[in-house]
């Protein structure tokens, strides 16, 4: 089950969904425009800055280094010196930091689902816990970061939207 719930967190299926977010954006008022233009650049941030870092770092992937992990069923993933950082954790540190300016009840929820995707990726053994607490922190980063660029969130919601956060 957690190789299939992976697949939530993957680059590819991400910058699909930012793309088709920002295209539904256009014609829409501002707030919602300049979400959609923040959305699509924290996710082409969020997949190149890990591959970017993985030329720098050569970490062994866990799953490389276990024999019983495979005797029951995990499989191997990705490149071998490629543990650090998770790109996965990365883009949804992002996606909870950007969730920050949304409902409480929704905030929540896409802050749960941002967690529970991110340790899949120790579950399957394609990560060290550190690489997914490191990718998952980087990407918050990141997202905070591109805020100064994009002008996001103005508009997005009202104080009394924080109230309980």
């Amino acid at each position: 089950m957690a190789r299939a719930l992976t697949w939530g967190a993957d680059e590819k299926v991400l910058l699909v969904l930012a793309a088709a977010g920002r295209l539904a954006s256009r014609g829409r008022e501002a707030p919602l425009r300049r979400a959609g233009n923040h959305a699509l650049l924290v996710t082409v941030g969020a997949t190149l800055l890990p591959h970017g870092l993985k030329l720098v770092f050569d970490q062994t992937r866990p799953d490389r280094r276990t024999v019983i992990g495979h005797v029951h069923g995990i499989p191997l993933s990705g490149k071998r010196k490629d543990a650090f950082p998770s790109g996965h954790a990365l883009h949804m540190g992002a996606l909870a930091s950007a969730a920050s300016e949304l409902p409480a009840g929704l905030r929540r929820a896409i802050r749960a689902i941002a967690v529970g995707l991110s340790l899949t990726r120790i579950v399957i053994l394609a990560r060290w816990a550190s690489d997914v607490v490191a990718g998952f922190a980087l990407g918050a980063i990141l997202e905070r970061v591109l805020r100064l660029w994009t002008g996001y969130p103005n508009g997005i919601s009202t104080e009394d939207d924080h109230a309980d956060s």
